[in-house]
């Protein structure tokens, strides 16, 4: 630290902070990363104060555990972990680490993919997973209110008796609270929104600990416009603006009847533009799924299955069972006029399973197809109309390149991900997912589209970030990153990068 003597009140006043900067600079080595604390005795035993000795630890096993995600970002351990049972903990936690400038990182479940949850500077990792309460189902309402460690799993166990789901499914088990933090999607996006749309109020511990609801405490109408929307403020955030430890959500009925049907086409443009034809026909449709060619053979081999290896739509269906019969045998005509085969579909839930098991199984059928190999999946979103070159040039890309991609893709509203494999010990590999990733990225940017539909930025995609929203939109950013957390402490490093906070 650089104390520097004033020859009067007067000149120091007429320095601001940035000439500081610039005159430290001048004449000093000034590091582009703040000095930040560290987790010493003294500080363990403070945390240890708030959370009790039971829900702290520094053991090597736990902090690699909470130091990675499902991304192929190398592990980046915590110095401490705590696991706080409350809001009024969690707002204790980042009062001490602001005073102390310990950078603290919020942990979920893990499910990430870009790695959000890795500790680039150590410090404490708040993992949030024992505040597991269920705070509120309103049943009349349709809305639920969750603390930070409920799943979207436990959330509809609990809520499936009274004819209720929280239908937002991005395939893993995350938890709600981490969901609104991604603002993740999923299959059944064209039917429900995203996290954005169906959030409606958030419980947020600011980095100086202070505690926001965003629409106002016990607040839930279904629409508002009373100030700034501070809910999507915190939406899509990755933890960089604060840590949600209660959200609450929209619920929706489950429908009485629902079928599944599945096509298989000879192009991916006549696939895409039987999509297009179903979206302008108003079906009402709760899920349009693609999978191309490369991830039916994958399927094919990890489930025992006999599917043609095309291209191919994965369809579902909801309302009384005769609007769904009626849908699906609609659906059909718009499949065979283009050159869709072998459409079948089904209303009983075993036959509906045994059509969708391909799709719920992708994941692992490309993981089983290279075993060793870690998996990495993009994430790029793109205008149904420039949907079928993206794919034709994803695919050529990986032909460049010389790796497999299988896609799959929620086609609904041109979302897709290409399954990469790689050894991660193994840097040219590495690097070569890197370079195909921001590749695609950089086609789906110049169509129109995102690098990131459901993802978010994390680590993967900062460099990415500049070139989509603009230099304007991205100062805008990094303003209210330092309004909020101006010493820099909550999961620094992520979607903006330090060196451009500095």
């Amino acid at each position: 630290r650089i104390q520097i003597l004033f020859e009067s009140e007067a000149m120091f006043r007429l320095c601001s902070a940035r000439r500081l900067t610039s005159l430290c600079s001048k004449y000093f080595s000034v590091s582009s990363v703040p000095i930040y604390g560290k987790i010493n005795d003294s500080i363990l035993g403070a945390l240890e104060n708030i959370v009790g000795k039971d829900n702290i630890t520094t053991s090597e096993s736990a902090r690699n555990l909470h130091g990675t995600d499902e991304s192929y970002h190398p592990t980046h351990a915590p110095d401490a972990v705590a696991t706080p049972l409350t809001t009024d903990q969690v707002s204790d936690l980042m009062k001490l680490c602001n005073a102390e400038r310990i950078p603290v990182t919020p942990f979920g479940t893990g499910t990430g993919f870009e790695g959000g949850v890795t500790a680039l500077h150590g410090g404490l990792c708040i993992a949030l997973h024992k505040m597991t309460e269920i705070v509120s189902v309103n049943t009349t309402d349709f809305d639920a209110t969750v603390r930070a460690g409920v799943t979207r799993h436990a959330l509809n166990d609990w809520i499936r008796a009274d004819g209720l789901q929280f239908p937002i499914d991005p395939g893993a088990g995350a938890s709600i609270c981490g969901m609104c933090a991604t603002s993740a999607s999923g299959t059944n996006a064209v039917r429900y929104g995203t996290m954005r749309e169906n959030v409606l109020n958030l419980e947020v511990v600011l980095a100086d600990g202070t505690v926001v609801h965003t629409a106002g405490e016990g607040r839930r109408p279904k629409k508002t416009s009373c100030g700034y929307n501070l809910t999507n403020t915190f939406v899509g955030s990755e933890g960089t603006l604060g840590i949600i430890t209660q959200a609450t959500v929209r619920l929706h009925g489950i429908p009485e009847a629902t079928a599944a049907a599945i096509s298989s086409f000879p192009s991916i443009s006549e696939a895409v533009e039987t999509v297009v034809q179903i979206l302008q026909c108003g079906l009402p449709m709760a899920r349009i799924e693609f999978l191309n060619p490369a991830m039916i053979t994958a399927c094919n081999k990890f489930s025992n299955l006999g599917l043609d290896v095309a291209p191919t739509l994965f369809l579902e269906f909801t309302g009384s069972e005769s609007s769904v019969e009626e849908q699906a045998l609609f659906a059909e005509d718009l499949c065979t006029g283009n050159n869709g085969q072998n459409f079948k579909w089904a209303t009983d839930h075993s036959e509906r399973e045994h059509l969708w098991k391909a799709r719920h199984n992708c994941w692992y059928a490309v993981k089983a197809t290279f075993p060793g190999k870690h998996a990495y999946s993009t994430d790029v979103v793109i205008p149904i109309s420039r949907l079928p070159e993206t794919i034709l040039r994803c695919t050529e890309l990986a032909d460049n390149m010389g790796v497999p991609a299988p896609i799959v893709g929620h086609v609904g509203d041109g979302n897709f991900h290409c399954f990469l494999l790689m050894d991660t010990t193994n840097r040219t590999e590495v690097e070569q997912v890197k370079e195909f990733s921001r590749a695609l990225a950089e086609v789906a940017q110049s169509y129109g589209g995102s690098c990131t539909g459901e993802h978010g930025i994390g680590l993967g995609k900062r460099d990415l970030l500049v070139k989509e929203v603009g230099q304007g939109a991205y100062d805008t950013m990094k303003l209210l990153k330092r309004s909020l957390d101006p010493n820099l402490i909550l999961n620094p490093d992520k979607v903006i990068s330090l060196d451009h906070l500095i």
